[in-house]
């Protein structure tokens, strides 16, 4: 594993400290999980974003909702 030098402050140190009530093995399991859902929410707000434009360039193309709507229309029940 790759290690790194960070500096933190005192209310940041004081939290990492209590890594084992917070149920980590060690500061750096607590350091990990927190930079994996970190990673994960910038993911999760970049597939958001990418739908709302996808969402509002349909909501500007009639042909696409007509295309889309005669399409639904002819599938299977």
């Amino acid at each position: 594993m790759t290690q790194v030098k960070v500096s933190i402050d005192k209310k940041e140190s004081d939290f990492l400290n209590e890594y084992h009530s917070l149920g980590f093995k060690d500061k750096s399991s607590l350091v990990r999980e927190a930079l994996e859902h970190y990673r994960k929410e910038l993911e999760s707000r970049k597939l958001r974003k990418s739908a709302d434009m996808y969402s509002e360039e349909y909501a500007k193309d009639h042909d696409l909702q007509y295309l889309t709507g005669s399409a639904v229309s002819e599938w299977p029940e």
